[in-house]
């Protein structure tokens, strides 16, 4: 993009909503919407996977005057009332990806959730028991999701520069700070394999509270966790990151 049509994007995951969280975040939201075109919040929106937790999200987002693009986080899976999460979110004018992609301000956003099976040569394997498994399954799913939205954004928009939501990581380095033991939990390499097919420019995740802010795939491609408690170790005045293109 030329300087002339540089976009700012505001990041943020893991806000953890809950119903004692009324006015909270509305002051923040109308900061971003002054100082950036486009607001991505990954994953973890709400704090139990409650209906209730969605309704306060969506109050707040009123003070936002912005496009807000999302993705839903396994905290909002807790209670299997995602769907209906999703549905209240939309209906309050917030764009929740799970498996398609968006275009705004002539660029391609591409979200889904994601899932955990480790990092590159210590990935979980499809072998052994069903359930272990099912459990690399589910991680080879939503990289293909994301193929699918990223290639749908291709074929309808060729050349659009295109950005990634996940919730989980899909690189070891934006997750180092966590217990080495949990890693398998925090993300997948089987995420990265759509980012590179796809020419993708960036992409933003949370999950990883104790990780790092910025990482890039062997393939170049610029990855940033925006997990709140990462974002607030770095300023929790503004507890968003701005990234320009």
């Amino acid at each position: 993009m030329t300087k002339k049509n540089q976009k700012k994007i505001a990041a943020l995951a893991d806000i953890h909503i809950r119903t004692t969280d009324k006015g909270r975040w509305a002051d923040c939201f109308t900061e971003i919407s002054k100082k950036a075109d486009i607001m991505l919040i990954c994953g973890d929106l709400t704090d139990t996977g409650d209906e209730d937790e969605a309704r306060v999200l969506a109050e707040e987002l009123k003070s936002c005057s912005i496009p807000v693009i999302g993705v839903l986080g396994n905290h909002d899976y807790e209670k299997g009332r995602q769907k209906l999460i999703r549905q209240i979110l939309q209906e309050n004018n917030m764009i929740v990806l799970d498996g398609e992609g968006v275009v705004i301000a002539d660029i391609g956003f591409a979200g889904i959730k994601g899932f955990g099976g480790g990092f590159d040569n210590y990935m979980l394997s499809m072998f052994g028991e069903n359930e272990m498994k099912a459990f690399v399954q589910e991680a080879v799913d939503e990289s293909l999701q994301l193929d699918r939205a990223l290639a749908r954004l291709d074929q309808d928009n060729p050349g659009i520069m295109k950005i990634a939501l996940l919730h989980y990581a899909p690189i070891k380095e934006t997750v180092i700070g966590e217990p080495e033991q949990i890693y398998p939990f925090l993300g997948s390499s089987r995420l990265v394999d759509p980012l590179h097919k796809r020419k993708v420019y960036a992409a933003f995740h949370g999950h990883a509270h104790a990780g790092q802010l910025e990482g890039v795939t062997s393939g170049g491609v610029k990855i940033f966790n925006v997990a709140l408690p990462v974002l607030n170790n770095r300023d929790k005045k503004n507890p968003f990151y701005i990234f320009e293109v």
